[in-house]
């Protein structure tokens, strides 16, 4: 797993080889939180978990402090519980989808890479990419797995906390970038959360302009063309990626590494935390 993302066509070959794999889907709704597992009892690829963003991809809604985001990181210690629980284990490879444009996938991608296991992938192209090559689909539950041996190893994802950005605003090389759409950047539209704005001196990069017509992720080349465009001389390392609540930067991120600009760190509770701290600025407009 030398590449973040798998193609429908290699995800098939690799089923077909009889090879161990964990197939994960997270599909998931900002605006209905129940509709994802919905689409999933519908059609799924056949085998695949679901992932729920709410509960297995975040901390437990009870165990939640106020301020902390809409959908804050749990501890890596509770998150290789939950995941063990489910079956995940260490020696079995990772490939995760979603049925929008990867969005919801990238979270666990990266998370599972924050626990520090690179073996894992996104479907590029997701369902769809699935259902027009031709793959398999079933519906209804899936059974469970037995538990699995499922260990925390040294981290390969870098993240900062409100303090840690909040103290590097204009200082240095740094570069903040948010992955909204940029109406809800520059403060319209905001339906999400409770404050419209982004976090001064940031850059917008919608994460949807990291995908082509088709759905699937632009070629590595164009990809790293216009992030470097943004990077503007920059280290990949100089980036912090944040969006509403730590999902869609998870996008942006995976787009950097597929262009082979590996190293930015992700604000996990982005403007969902920022605008939720009394000492925080906010901007607006462009």
């Amino acid at each position: 797993m030398t590449q973040p993302l798998i193609s429908a066509a290699a995800l098939r070959a690799w089923l077909a080889s009889g090879s161990p794999l964990l197939l994960c889907d997270c599909s998931f709704d900002l605006t209905d939180h129940g509709a994802g597992a919905q689409a999933y009892l519908q059609r799924h690829l056949p085998g695949a978990l679901y992932l729920n963003l709410d509960t297995d991809l975040s901390e437990a809604p009870a165990s939640r402090v106020a301020g902390s985001g809409r959908h804050p990181l749990p501890s890596r210690e509770a998150f290789a519980q939950r995941l063990a629980a489910l079956g995940f284990d260490d020696e079995v490879p990772v490939v995760a989808y979603d049925s929008a444009g990867g969005m919801y996938a990238a979270r666990l991608w990266w998370m599972l890479r924050w626990a520090g296991h690179g073996a894992v992938q996104v479907l590029d192209g997701g369902l769809s990419a699935w259902d027009a090559a031709g793959g398999a689909l079933a519906g209804g539950p899936v059974p469970a797995r037995p538990s699995g041996r499922f260990g925390l190893r040294p981290t390969l994802a870098r993240d900062v906390d409100f303090t840690q950005l909040l103290a590097g605003l204009g200082r240095g090389r740094q570069l903040i970038v948010d992955a909204r759409a940029p109406d809800r950047f520059r403060g319209e539209n905001e339906t999400l959360d409770p404050v419209g704005g982004h976090i001064p001196g940031a850059a917008n990069r919608f994460f949807r302009n990291n995908l082509g017509p088709d759905g699937r992720f632009l070629p590595a080349e164009t990809l790293a063309a216009q992030w470097q465009a943004l990077l503007a001389g920059r280290s990949p390392a100089d980036l912090v990626m944040q969006c509403g609540s730590g999902v869609t930067a998870c996008h942006n991120l995976l787009a950097l590494e597929s262009a082979g600009l590996s190293g930015a760190a992700l604000y996990p509770g982005s403007w969902s935390e920022w605008c939720a701290q009394p000492t925080a600025p906010v901007a607006t407009g462009a």
